[in-house]
Parts: structure tokens; C-alpha cells; sequence
């Protein structure tokens, strides 16, 4: 058995994991778009496909999935396993990355959708099925909750010969404890081996009372002065998880709060089609969320949203805020402002001394989001669609809005293991997180557990 790792161990971009658990037999895990720094890497898939016998995703996030189309194109047959929510969201996530990077051809859209709806099986959390093998030895699967966003999963797969039987689990990206909407991942029985993620490994989150503390300090700040309010938030995951923290902090308002008054505008097509799918699936929610369902709120839904549509819409939307001298909060895709309606926002607003960006997610190597976030403070500039744009709003970040989970967390997924891992290979973080939770491990674990960090 071999684990081969054809993405995300440069950085936090193009999941991609092969499981060679034969001469004849891959699972793949994961096929994800690179971004960031590492965004001019060649798509075309490099590695042999041949023995590929299926996919499995973890969730539909564009780092996880966007190089599913180029799988396709290099001969993969298989199947595509994925969870139930998941599978509705897949096809969503693929069109809009082929418009966006690929084509707008729709006849050459519609033929990708087609082969991917055709490849799709949906696999329930908490049970076992069989993989595809060329050998007689049988590969078994297991999804379990992940808690990063709507339909993620982390991965068991046992690869079984005559005497043993070997557990992988692989972590996809885990979600961090105490967010909105979704429980957290519960650590898995046992492993053998353990791919874990370490976006965060260097760092811990604060607290969810804390943060939605700092979140209503930041944006009343941000609002006093009658200025716009720009949240780059990824579509599916983030945008939602925001919804439902503004939902409660307009709710526990008094009438006569400035609360009561400030429009949230979600812009983005995407993001509302994806909030759709989080209404959908509400017996995925966790019990803090059902209780305010049963109460009759709305958490995705509430009276002050606003979703902008086409584009036209979007371009009046800025007109309109530039116009106007009453605040607003402004949530838009990409979330780490590489491309997507945010980054119009930005150039416009970046120069205005009433605007405030926060920040609620991890910001890439490499990206506009990063920049900003590091020249921001000491009033520097950035480049926007080739125009040097001052920094003259106020930027804050709140690391604790994050979807995947900090260094307490995934300490936490190893350590509440019954079985530990005798390996634990650690990809999906910048080199930094990677190496502070490398020792993190060794400390806890002891030198029975080997620990490494991986490599392509």
C-alpha cells in the first residue's frame, strides 16, 4: 500500500490523494482546482489514471473538485463516490468552474454535466460500501461527517489481504467545533494511517462567543460612520454560516437597534443557489439550528436579505452604494478574492476611508486577499485589474469564522481515536502550519506514532 499525493502539499490548494492499494488498484481521493500562488500550475492531470478504479470526494469545495473535468479528459471510467448532500451540490460547483476557467461553450458544458451526473453515487454517512478493484482482495468505504461544510465527509477505506486488515483514513478538510449550522466531526474508531489536513496547524481559533462578539463590535464600528461593510466569503460554507450569525445578532436586537435597519446583500448566484441546498438539507443542521427552525426563524432567509442575481444587478448594486450614505453589508464570492463579484466591490471601495473588508477565512498564498490583508494595515496599495488601488478602508480578520478546524482541533481528531495511528502524513497547510503541528504530534503521541509531512 502506497498513498501518492498529486496536489495540496505545497500549500492549501488542488486536493488531489492517490491510494495505491495495489499493483492494479487507485483510489483516488479528492481532485481539486490549484489557486493562489499556486494557480499557474498545468491542470492537465500528470499522473497515470489506468489503474484508477474510482473518486472519492470529500466535499465541493473548487480546491477539492475543480480538476474533475481534466480526470475526465485524461481517461477516468469510474465511479465518483460522495455523500448525499454532496452529490446535489457537485454538479452546481463543476458548471460554474467550467464557465468560469474552462468554456462558455453550454454544448461542451452540458457534455461534462452529463458524464459527471452519470458517475455520481451517493453514499449515506456511516456506511460501509464496496470499491472497485482489479484485485480479488476487497476495498470497503466508509463517509463520515467532516462538519466544514453542507455534505462534507472525512474518509475511512480497509484494504483487507490474508492476514491483516489496514485502515486509511483520509480528513478532507475538518470543520472547526462550534460553528453555525453544522455539528463537529466526531474523530473516527481507529487508523492505521491518517491523512490529516493542518490549514490551521499553527493557530487556534477564539471562541464562538468571542467571535460573534468581535463580529457586532467590528461591524457596528464599521456601520457608525454610514459606511459599506465588504465580506469576500466562499460560497458554499462560509456565506451561509455568516447568514445565520447575522440572523441571530438582528434577532437579539432591540427594535430601535441600527440592527434593525442594515441590509445584508448577499451578491452572488452561486451563494444563493447553495444557500438553497443548505435549506434543503436541514436534517443535517445541528440542534442549535433545528431549535431556532422550530421557533419559526429563519436563519437563511430573514427579512433584511437581500440576493443580487445578474450582473446588471450587481454593477447598479455598486452604483447605488457609492451613491447613497447608509450602511449596508456586503457578502460576496470569491473568499479569498481571487476573481468572482467581490473583487469589483473591492476596487471600488478599497479607497474609501468609511468602507471596512473583514476577513472570516484563511487567505491563500499568493491572492488578492492575502495582499490585502498584509498591506492593508500600514495603508498600502494593491493592484486591481491592473489599477493600483490605495488602501484607505479599515481591514480586520477573524480567524475564528473559519470552516477547518485550528491546532486544538486537530490534535483533538488523533487524540480521540480508541486506535491510534502508527502514521500520520500531513498535507493541506502552508509550511509553517505543517511543521508546528508535525511537533504538535510527536509531543502528544510519543514516538510510537511516526509523523511526517508529505510530499508530491
Amino acid at each position: 500500500m502506497q498513498i501518492k499525493h498529486h496536489g495540496a502539499v505545497n500549500g492549501v490548494t488542488g486536493s488531489c490523494h492517490e491510494l495505491m492499494a495495489s499493483k492494479n488498484t487507485s483510489i483516488l481521493i479528492d481532485c481539486g482546482l490549484f489557486q493562489g500562488e499556486d494557480a499557474g500550475i498545468d491542470l492537465s492531470i500528470q499522473f497515470d489514471v489506468s489503474n484508477i478504479t474510482a473518486l472519492i470526494v470529500t466535499h465541493c469545495h473548487i480546491d477539492h473538485v475543480g480538476r474533475i473535468p481534466y480526470l475526465f479528459a485524461a481517461g477516468f471510467t469510474g465511479p465518483i463516490y460522495t455523500s448525499i448532500a454532496s452529490a446535489s451540490l457537485l454538479p452546481l460547483v463543476i458548471k460554474d468552474a467550467l464557465k468560469v476557467g474552462v468554456t462558455r461553450d453550454e454544448n461542451i458544458i452540458n457534455a461534462c454535466l452529463n458524464l459527471l451526473n452519470k458517475r455520481i453515487v451517493a453514499v449515506e454517512f456511516g456506511h460501509w460500501f464496496t470499491l472497485p478493484s482489479n484485485d480479488q482482495a476487497p476495498l470497503k468505504a466508509r463517509l463520515q461527517r467532516a462538519g466544514h461544510i453542507l455534505g462534507s465527509a472525512y474518509v475511512e477505506i480497509d484494504i483487507a489481504d490474508r492476514k491483516n486488515k489496514h485502515r486509511v483514513v483520509f480528513s478532507g478538510d475538518l470543520g472547526a467545533p462550534y460553528t453555525p449550522l453544522l455539528p463537529a466531526p466526531k474523530p473516527p474508531y481507529k487508523a492505521d494511517t491518517l491523512v490529516i489536513e493542518s490549514t490551521y496547524g499553527d493557530k487556534n481559533h477564539q471562541g464562538r462567543k468571542q467571535r460573534t462578539q468581535t463580529l457586532k463590535k467590528v461591524i457596528e464600528t464599521a456601520v457608525a460612520d454610514n459606511g459599506i461593510v465588504l465580506i469576500p466569503a466562499f460560497s458554499i460554507g462560509r456565506t451561509q454560516e455568516l447568514l445565520y450569525e447575522l440572523e441571530q445578532l438582528i434577532h437579539s436586537s432591540s427594535k430601535q437597534s441600527p440592527w434593525r435597519t442594515i441590509e445584508v446583500i448577499v451578491d452572488s448566484p452561486m451563494a444563493a443557489n447553495f444557500t438553497q441546498q443548505y435549506r434543503q438539507f436541514k436534517s443535517l443542521w445541528d440542534t442549535e439550528a433545528k431549535k431556532r427552525l422550530a421557533k419559526g426563524r429563519h436563519p437563511l432567509n430573514f427579512e433584511s436579505l437581500h440576493t443580487i442575481d445578474s450582473h446588471k444587478e450587481h454593477m447598479a448594486v455598486i452604483n447605488y452604494l457609492s451613491q447613497r450614505k447608509k450602511p449596508a453589508i456586503i457578502l460576496a464570492a470569491s473568499g479569498m478574492c481571487q476573481g468572482g463579484r467581490i473583487v469589483n466591490y473591492l476596487e471600488r471601495f478599497l479607497l474609501d476611508k468609511t468602507a471596512d473588508v473583514i476577513f472570516v477565512g484563511y487567505q491563500g498564498r499568493g491572492t488578492l486577499g492575502r495582499e490585502i490583508q498584509k498591506y492593508g494595515p500600514r495603508s498600502g496599495y494593491v493592484f486591481i485589474n491592473d489599477h493600483k488601488i490605495i488602501i484607505n478602508a479599515k481591514i480586520h480578520t477573524i480567524s475564528g469564522y473559519s470552516a477547518h478546524a485550528d491546532q486544538e482541533g486537530l490534535i483533538k481528531f488523533v487524540t480521540g481515536m480508541r486506535k491510534k495511528p502508527r502514521l500520520i502524513k500531513i498535507v493541506h497547510g502552508d509550511d509553517n502550519a505543517k511543521q508546528v503541528l508535525a511537533q504538535k504530534y510527536r509531543e502528544v503521541l510519543g514516538k510510537e506514532v511516526e509523523v511526517e509531512i508529505a510530499k508530491g
